[in-house]
C-alpha cells in the first residue's frame, strides 16, 4: 500500500450459508478522498463496510486501513476509523451535547466538554446544543451523529446510507457535511443507493452489483462509457443514473442468457 493509499480491498468474499454476498471484490481509497459504493439494496455495501470496520471476517481475500490488516491487526484499524451506519445512533433523551460529551468521556480524552463545544459549532449546532437530541430534525440529527463519530479526529470514517430517510432539505445539509470533511483531509467511504448523491459527492465512484465492482472510476469516466446522444442539435451527455442502469442492466442480461 501506498502512502497516498487509505483502503485496499483485494479479492474479498463473504458468504452466508448458500447466499454468495460478495464475490471477489477489488478497490483502493486516496487519502482525503470521497469514494462512493454505490449499488442497489442487497448488493453487498453494508457486509463490505462491516468488515473493513472489522465487525466482521471475509471468507477470503484481504483488506487493510492505512496499512493495518482488518484480519490480523483489528485493534489498529478500530483506531483509525469510524462508522456512521444508516440509523443514527443518538440518545434522544440525552441533550446534543451531553451525547458528544458522552463519547468524549468514553474515549477518555481529556477536557470533553471543550471537545463538544468544539464539535457543535463545527457542525452548527451550538443553538441547540442543551436541546434534547429527540427534538432535533432529520438533518440535524445526522449531523449530531456524524460529529460524535469524528470525536478523537479518526482519519478514515466510513458512512453506510447516511441520508436513508431524510428530507431533501436534510439530505443537502448532510451534503455539505461530508465535503467539509473531505476539504478537512479526512477520507470518507460512503455507501448510497442513491445516484445523485454519489454524483453531488464522490472523487471516485464504484459500483457493486451483486457482489461485484462491475465498474470504478471518476463520475467524468463513468459517463464516458456511454455515447453522448444528439437531439435536435444539443448534445445530451449521459448522468450517472444512465450509466449505472446501463451497467446493471447488461450484466443482468448477460447472466440471464
Amino acid at each position: 500500500m501506498t502512502t497516498q493509499t487509505a483502503i485496499r480491498v483485494q479479492g474479498v468474499t463473504k458468504s452466508f450459508k448458500e447466499l454468495d454476498v460478495l464475490r471477489g471484490v477489488d478497490f483502493e481509497v486516496a487519502r482525503g478522498s470521497i469514494f462512493a459504493l454505490l449499488g442497489s439494496n442487497g448488493a453487498g455495501k453494508t457486509t463490505l463496510v462491516r468488515i473493513l470496520s472489522t465487525l466482521l471476517k471475509a471468507d477470503a481475500g484481504t483488506a487493510s486501513v492505512l496499512g493495518f490488516d482488518v484480519a490480523t491487526a483489528p485493534n489498529d484499524v478500530r483506531q483509525s476509523i469510524s462508522l456512521t451506519g444508516q440509523f443514527a445512533a443518538v440518545d434522544e433523551v440525552l441533550s446534543g451535547r451531553e451525547n458528544l460529551v458522552l463519547v468524549a468521556k468514553l474515549r477518555h480524552l481529556k477536557n470533553p466538554g471543550a471537545i463538544a463545544d468544539d464539535m457543535l459549532a463545527r457542525f452548527s449546532l451550538t443553538d441547540a446544543g442543551n436541546r434534547r437530541a429527540g427534538t432535533y430534525s432529520g438533518g440535524m440529527r445526522r449531523r449530531l451523529d456524524i460529529a460524535m463519530s469524528l470525536i478523537g479526529n479518526p482519519p478514515i470514517i466510513f458512512l453506510d446510507e447516511p441520508t436513508t430517510g431524510l428530507d431533501p432539505q436534510a439530505r443537502i445539509e448532510v451534503w455539505q457535511t461530508i465535503k467539509e470533511l473531505a476539504d478537512g483531509g479526512t477520507t470518507v467511504l460512503l455507501t448510497t443507493q442513491y445516484l445523485d448523491e454519489a454524483e453531488q459527492l464522490a472523487d471516485r465512484i464504484a459500483i457493486l452489483h451483486k457482489g461485484t465492482i462491475i465498474q470504478n472510476g471518476t463520475l467524468a469516466e463513468l459517463k464516458k462509457l456511454l455515447p453522448s446522444a444528439k437531439v435536435e442539435y444539443v448534445e445530451k451527455q449521459p448522468s450517472l443514473e444512465d450509466v449505472f442502469l446501463a451497467l446493471v442492466g447488461e450484466t443482468a442480461a448477460v447472466e440471464g442468457n
